[in-house]
């Protein structure tokens, strides 16, 4: 018997081993597909207008999510009408915010540049998170923050294509990305209010659908009107927006059956990946200079990511012997 229940366990436990490497290697090869296909699509498709797809994107996720709600497929968390005023507004703005310049980007970026920006976020995430009163300031932190700039200057300075307009929007993205985290945390964490991301997209989708349909409307559309090299291709279009739906339910997937260490480490792998197939499908260049100074970054988040993770896993352990003390006092009076 113990020789088969030794059998079973190690059974199981490859099984989940599978299934926590499955849901990473899905979830790294999404981002990678949307950030892919999205640079394609604005670049090399004859469709440059970032507002258009990424409007087309939450219009897609809204009426896909609506239809699974419907189909009583996933459960949506109700929230009263003050916290979608309070909450999901101001997140689904900045939501929108973030898409916009992102995607923005890549007309005037390489894909592997703006991921070697991208290692910026824990720092621009630090900053405003000790603002906002989310993030304790500590010397220890801030040099990690310095080290993690000072690769990315470094970086940004062997780039060979420079464009300071796409670098400045990628920047944008980065801070209202940063800023929606924040907000995130504050209005809707603690509070308790705990949101898969079908329910996310169920409420924050059509906000940000509508804050980006206006600057369509009165910006990209008047162009788009009068384009006689627009393409409009239909079903690279609908890949794209049903690529970026898939990623949310992989971000799920990948949330629910492994840890937040795991995450990072796929994150990692991610970025790294998309810098090498930057250069083999898009010929982006990449100098020396630029994998050095990314490679410093690569190491000040790595280290800024353990601390975390060790820091979480500090105040789960506190926490539980919390919750285990009073048994244990009421057990010492119980024998009294």
């Amino acid at each position: 018997m113990p020789a088969e229940t030794g059998k079973v366990d190690k059974l199981s436990l490859r099984r989940e081993l599978a299934l926590q490497y499955g849901c990473m290697l899905l979830w790294v090869t999404l981002s990678a597909a949307v950030i892919l296909i999205n640079k394609y699509v604005l670049s090399f498709s004859g469709f440059p207008y970032p507002i258009a797809l990424t409007c087309s994107h939450m219009l897609f996720c809204s009426a896909l999510v609506f239809l699974l709600v419907r189909l009583g497929w996933f459960e949506v968390t109700p929230i009263s009408n003050d916290m979608y005023v309070r909450g999901i507004i101001p997140v689904g703005v900045l939501f929108a915010g973030t898409l916009w310049a992102g995607n923005s980007a890549y007309l005037y970026l390489s894909v592997s540049f703006i991921q070697m920006l991208k290692a910026s976020m824990p720092v621009v995430v630090f900053l405003v998170g000790v603002i906002f009163g989310t993030e304790c300031f500590t010397f220890t932190t801030a040099l990690n923050m310095i080290v993690v700039g000072t690769g990315i200057a470094i970086a940004s300075y062997g780039e060979i294509l420079f464009v300071p307009i796409g670098v400045m929007l990628q920047v944008a993205s980065i801070c209202t990305e940063s800023i929606r985290l924040t907000l995130v945390q504050i209005l809707l964490q603690r509070r308790g209010i705990k949101m898969s991301p079908i329910s996310t997209l169920y409420h924050i989708a059509p906000c940000c659908f509508v804050f980006l349909a206006l600057p369509f409307t009165y910006i990209e559309l008047p162009r788009m009107l009068g384009d006689p090299r627009l393409n409009v291709n239909l079903p690279l279009l609908l890949l794209s927006a049903f690529t970026a739906f898939a990623l949310n339910i992989a971000v799920f997937l990948l949330i629910g059956k492994t840890s937040a260490l795991t995450m990072n480490v796929a994150g990692v792998i991610k970025d790294w990946l998309l810098i090498l197939l930057s250069v083999l499908l898009y010929g982006s260049p990449v100098t020396k200079t630029q994998l050095c100074g990314y490679g410093l970054a690569f190491l000040g988040v790595c280290v800024y990511n353990y601390r975390k993770v060790q820091d979480q896993v500090k105040d789960k352990q506190e926490s539980m012997q919390l919750e285990l003390k009073p048994k244990h006092l009421e057990a010492q009076d119980g024998r009294r």
